[in-house]
């Protein structure tokens, strides 16, 4: 069997609100307040560090490159992708409001200079829910992609993954190099031990600017506002089908 020559993946991850902490509305109704919050690295960006880790351990993969895009408090999340095992990060700093197809041509400039074979990136973040960069990564650098990948295989020259679609699972092979997106039964993140983040303390990370890849970051898009979702009434138990039959005609009128 040949040997397969180890690849270089490139890990972006993205500062978020902690996903335990609920998120309140600025009294101007232009976002969410994220002072004082729990920040944390996005869960279906952490399945990407934890997948890129994985291939680096069983031999497939050489270097792990994580980055990250945004102001200086993302070195906190670029520590942790280090902890969880990757070997250098990259932080693209900047106060700009970053939107998916602003990071994605600063990925693509990156993936230009750090030549990766493989990107491997959550399929969303959850503070945006936008489920954009990667697609748009993608037909930046015209390369083949796979979202929503629930398992992982890498031949030579190529990697094949299965992914999760409305009528089951679909399987995909792509030519590398690739972007694939992470879906949450991918893998199961590793806990951080403590020596891997002082050892994390002490790997590479250098901080850039987007005039540095000569990036545009401008928003090309205003958020007109932000509201929390209708307050719902609590459900009620009925003691029977016709009860509840009664009560869909009557209250609910939906039948």
């Amino acid at each position: 069997m040949t040997e397969l020559k180890p690849m270089k993946i490139l890990v972006p991850v993205k500062r978020v609100v902690d996903y335990n902490v609920k998120v309140r509305v600025k009294a101007d109704k232009l976002g969410v307040d994220i002072a004082n919050v729990k920040m944390s690295m996005n869960p279906f960006d952490e399945i990407a560090v934890e997948e890129a880790v994985r291939l680096k351990e069983a031999g497939k993969a050489a270097e792990v490159i994580v980055v990250s895009c945004g102001v200086p408090q993302c070195q906190e999340t670029l520590r942790t992708a280090m902890a969880i095992g990757a070997d250098r990060g990259i932080l693209v700093e900047t106060d700009v409001d970053l939107q998916p197809l602003g990071v994605a041509k600063l990925l693509k400039a990156l993936f230009k200079k750090e030549k990766p074979d493989l990107v491997i990136m959550g399929k969303q973040a959850i503070d945006d829910d936008a489920n954009q960069t990667g697609q748009m990564l993608a037909a930046l650098l015209d390369r083949p992609q796979a979202t929503f990948a629930s398992k992982i295989l890498i031949e030579e020259g190529s990697a094949v993954v299965t992914r999760e679609v409305d009528g089951g699972l679909e399987t995909l092979k792509l030519i590398l190099p690739a972007i694939i997106t992470t879906d949450l039964r991918l893998n199961e993140p590793r806990y951080v031990t403590l020596p891997n983040i002082m050892k994390a303390k002490k790997k590479q990370l250098d901080i850039i600017k987007p005039a540095d890849l000569a990036v545009d970051v401008t928003p090309r898009l205003s958020v007109v506002q932000v509201s929390d979702p209708p307050a719902r009434k609590a459900g009620i138990k009925v003691p029977d089908v016709a009860t509840l039959v009664s009560k869909l005609k009557t209250e609910a009128k939906v039948i």
